[in-house]
């Protein structure tokens, strides 16, 4: 479910049973309150059944394994990147959502009418409204989808239309600029080349072998030669463009982040979406990952945690997911975003049914 972590591995496997239960409701409470957690809290509110003393002999315990830490010495305790990584990987049990919140999502994303962007903008105003965190969608990554059809549409004298098509339905047009009119004919001739030799292959294969595949054509040599020079525009989308985002204004809410500095930090990395898009893209064939605090590569969001997801289009994939402050409710968010993948999946691959039934 989350990713897998030898440090926190080892933390676990030297853990009692009582160190768990006391890590567990010490994490739950510290969640639900933002407040730092001490021994006669543990004791009163869960009951364990076991003295406020014994509860802070484990607590100083859980301390020097790195598992929590006191921000204050005279306040009560906090989890750490690596408590909150031993919660999530062993100790976290997933919380049902119930009928009422999956037909919210269900109602809120899949409407009709709606095409693949559409739906993950509304995807990611869902997984915001519904968390409480900031929500994030990604486009489906074109490179690792199959060609299937590529064709020149021409818009005017001096501009073509290149429209890629992949086998799971979809598809993106790219407009390349072109030094005279070219000929009906000689763009149909340019196409059934083009689909012959390079359809069937992923679009990264393409992008990396066409000068190779088309070395060999001796006609409309010009179109040629621009379509191999556009190699990048044609076959790679543009992440910046491809990545949605909703529900900053829940961060500033959070008491992690009533220093605004924060947040502007994060919503300029934001504002970047290829660099977010890509980092959040990695581990797109890893099914949910959980990364938590100084787990992220950077410092603009090293106070916080991420839940990801991806959904499939075929056998192309792209990203949902979540960002939050390290202290969120994760045993809701994790089954809020399995469920809205597992949704748009369905959703998407609906479309495709319905396309190949035309």
């Amino acid at each position: 479910m989350a990713v897998w972590s030898r440090d926190g591995f080892m933390a676990f496997e030297n853990l009692t049973e009582r160190e768990k239960k006391i890590l567990s409701n010490l994490i739950d409470y510290y969640i639900a309150t933002a407040d730092p957690v001490g021994s006669r809290v543990i004791a009163n509110k869960f009951k364990m059944g076991i003295s406020s003393a014994t509860i802070r002999n484990t607590l100083q315990d859980l301390e020097e394994l790195g598992l929590v830490h006191q921000p204050h010495t005279s306040a009560g305790r906090i989890p750490t990147d690596l408590g909150y990584r031993v919660y999530v990987d062993y100790l976290l049990k997933p919380e049902d959502l119930t009928e009422k919140e999956k037909q919210y999502i269900k109602k809120s994303i899949l409407k009709q009418g709606r095409g693949v962007n559409e739906i993950l903008g509304q995807t990611c105003r869902v997984l915001g409204d519904i968390t409480n965190q900031l929500g994030v969608s990604i486009a489906p990554r074109f490179e690792q989808g199959v060609l299937k059809a590529i064709s020149l549409i021409p818009i005017s004298g001096e501009r073509l239309m290149v429209v890629v098509v992949v086998q799971s339905g979809l598809a993106r047009s790219v407009i390349i600029e072109i030094e005279a009119d070219i000929s009906d004919s000689a763009l149909r001739e340019v196409e059934m080349v083009l689909n012959e030799r390079l359809a069937g292959l992923t679009l990264g294969q393409v992008k990396e072998t066409i000068s190779k595949r088309l070395a060999d054509l001796s006609g409309h040599g010009k179109l040629i030669k621009l379509i191999i020079d556009s190699k990048d525009r044609i076959w790679t989308e543009g992440r910046s463009e491809d990545i949605h985002l909703a529900g900053a204004d829940h961060l500033v809410q959070q008491p992690e982040f009533a220093d605004l500095r924060k947040v502007s930090d994060i919503i300029k990395m934001i504002e970047d979406g290829r660099v977010l898009s890509d980092f959040l893209s990695q581990a797109v064939e890893e099914g949910l990952i959980i990364t938590i605090g100084s787990e992220n590569k950077f410092k603009e969001i090293m106070n916080c945690s991420l839940v990801t997801s991806k959904y499939q289009v075929g056998k192309v994939s792209g990203t949902i997911g979540i960002i939050g402050p390290t202290r969120m409710a994760y045993s809701k968010l994790v089954s809020v975003v399995e469920y809205t993948a597992r949704t748009i999946t369905e959703m998407l691959s609906g479309m495709d049914d319905k396309k190949g039934k035309k």
